[in-house]
């Protein structure tokens, strides 16, 4: 998904035009962690264990990963990294109720 923002930062005449093209941005990354977290719930049907949802070594790995791209863009590794990791705990516990639910509404079949 490509935002396509009217003015480049370079090219904002006062506060108003980088307030806008900020928002602007702000509900693309909203919008695409709408999308992330449909991707969340759907991974749901693959766990087999609530432990599977938390998964814990790729939580530490998608973490690493993550301050690498913060790094590249010349972000604080240590924001992305706290950013990240209170959006996929939220998520991950968003994730759990769902298994918790499908579990239920669906038993295991003898």
């Amino acid at each position: 998904m490509e935002v396509i923002n009217r003015l480049a930062p370079e090219q904002c005449a006062g506060m108003a035009n980088i307030r806008d093209e900020i928002d602007r941005l702000d509900q693309a990354v909203i919008k695409l962690l709408g999308r992330r977290f449909q991707y969340v719930l759907a991974a749901a049907q693959f766990k087999t264990s609530a432990a599977a949802v938390r998964a814990p070594e790729r939580f530490q790995a998608m973490l690493s990963r993550r301050r690498e791209w913060a790094a590249a863009e010349g972000l604080s590794p240590d924001a992305i990294e706290k950013l990240y990791s209170d959006l996929v705990n939220h998520f991950t516990a968003e994730e759990i109720t769902h298994w918790q639910a499908q579990q239920t509404a669906s038993p295991p079949q003898a």
